[in-house]
């Protein structure tokens, strides 16, 4: 009796045991809801995180491409620009001072061989191209569709082109040939060999009625296409012709050239240079007017330079890309920006507001010892020592920052 009595204190106190378990569970469970919900709540209590506001910067961002842009041209009415690569691609781009908004619009590859200019109609519904496969193209701006191809438009590469109005097209090839085109009909109304090396540029005047060459054979050729006809070459100069632009509301041509000089020309008085002016440069590849009397210049030692014309003057540099050849700049719709291209596949933006309103005295200030090239805007390190200095700079900050990345790592691993 005894026994059992002793069996059954044992059993009541195991299942009293039993019953507190299962009250510490209930509670542990309860602790950990109530714990829970105060973690949700200091979340609840927590400001969410407001979206970052894009960066606005002064200028687009640059763009690399997957190989060397070749030419670069700005839509007449849009932020939008077209570039041509030495692959036969065509890109169209929006460009905005917004970060992360430039974005790539559409691109084509009807070229066959590399595209070397390209030009938006003035209405900017289309676009024109040229391209060392011979041919001439004919794209709608909105989709990128390919509305014309002149397949065999020159019997050699074709090297310029200029829009001189909705329907008619000049074009000047390797050989020398200058082509003028109604594109209405696809044919050529013109055809004339002057030059005895290929034609680098191509300008016209205001009144749609002269016709300005620049060619590798050193001289500029001067076309009346009122009158379908030749009219004169000008003197040999030393060094290719590279490049032709009217200044001085038309009564001035410059040219640039493969020895870095600039060859000043009065209007009517196109045999002989009236002017010339040396530029520090290893050449004047490409020059763009911004206003009547300075224009930008790229040049193969991969510096932008501003220079004032009569007065001569070199006023600074606008930007660079750091000892890369530039192959085109091009003037934004508002003269606001200056686009470059050049052999490190990138596409460079640079802001040239400031010219517009630089005006130029005749009275020539006593140059610095330092010869030093002034900085014309905030992305250019300058010219001659100053810009390798600037270059010197970024090269030890980064490697100053590849060390310090180097002795995280050593610290890390001990």
């Amino acid at each position: 009796m005894a026994a059992s009595l002793e069996v059954g204190a044992i059993s009541i106190m195991t299942g009293s045991d039993d019953l507190k378990t299962e009250d510490t569970g209930d509670e542990s469970v309860e602790e950990t809801k109530d714990d829970l919900k105060k973690d949700q709540d200091s979340e609840e209590d927590e400001p969410a995180e407001e979206p970052r506001e894009p960066r606005i910067r002064e200028t687009p961002e640059d763009i690399k491409l997957d190989a060397i842009v070749n030419t670069l041209a700005f839509h007449p009415k849009q932020d939008i620009f077209a570039a041509g690569d030495i692959d036969g691609d065509i890109y169209v781009y929006s460009y905005s001072c917004t970060e992360g908004e430039s974005k790539e619009l559409w691109s084509s590859g009807h070229h066959l061989k590399s595209c070397r200019e390209v030009a938006f109609s003035h209405d900017g519904q289309k676009l024109f191209s040229v391209s060392k496969d011979k041919s001439v193209h004919l794209m709608d701006v909105e989709g990128g569709k390919l509305v014309t191809r002149i397949a065999k438009a020159h019997s050699v590469p074709i090297n310029a082109l200029l829009l001189v109005d909705e329907n008619v097209l000049a074009t000047g090839d390797d050989g020398g040939t200058l082509k003028v085109w109604d594109m209405r009909k696809g044919t050529s109304f013109m055809d004339l060999k002057h030059h005895d090396d290929y034609i680098s540029g191509i300008a016209i005047d205001q009144a749609k009625r002269m016709l300005l060459t620049s060619s590798g054979d050193g001289t500029m050729g001067v076309f009346n296409i009122k009158r379908r006809r030749f009219e004169l070459l000008s003197e040999f100069q030393s060094g290719d012709l590279t490049s032709v632009a009217i200044m001085k509301r038309g009564k001035k041509v410059v040219c640039g050239s493969s020895e870095g000089t600039m060859y000043i020309f009065n209007w009517n008085g196109f045999g002989a240079t009236s002017d010339r002016f040396a530029v520090k440069a290893e050449s004047v590849d490409c020059i763009v007017p911004i206003t009547d009397s300075i224009l930008c210049a790229a040049s193969m030692d991969g510096v932008i330079r501003a220079i004032n014309l009569l007065p001569n003057r070199v006023l600074g540099c606008i930007g660079q890309h750091v000892g890369e050849p530039i192959e085109q700049i091009a003037r934004s719709r508002d003269s606001r920006f200056l686009a470059s291209c050049a052999h490190d596949q990138m596409i460079k933006f640079w802001d040239i507001s400031s010219l517009r309103d630089m005006t130029v005295s005749d009275y020539r200030k006593r140059k610095k010892k330092d010869g030093n090239l002034k900085s014309l805007s905030k992305k250019a390190y300058g010219g001659g020592d100053d810009f390798f200095s600037g270059l010197m700079e970024e090269t030890e900050a980064k490697k100053e920052e590849k060390e310090e990345d180097e002795g995280d790592s050593d610290s890390d691993s001990d």
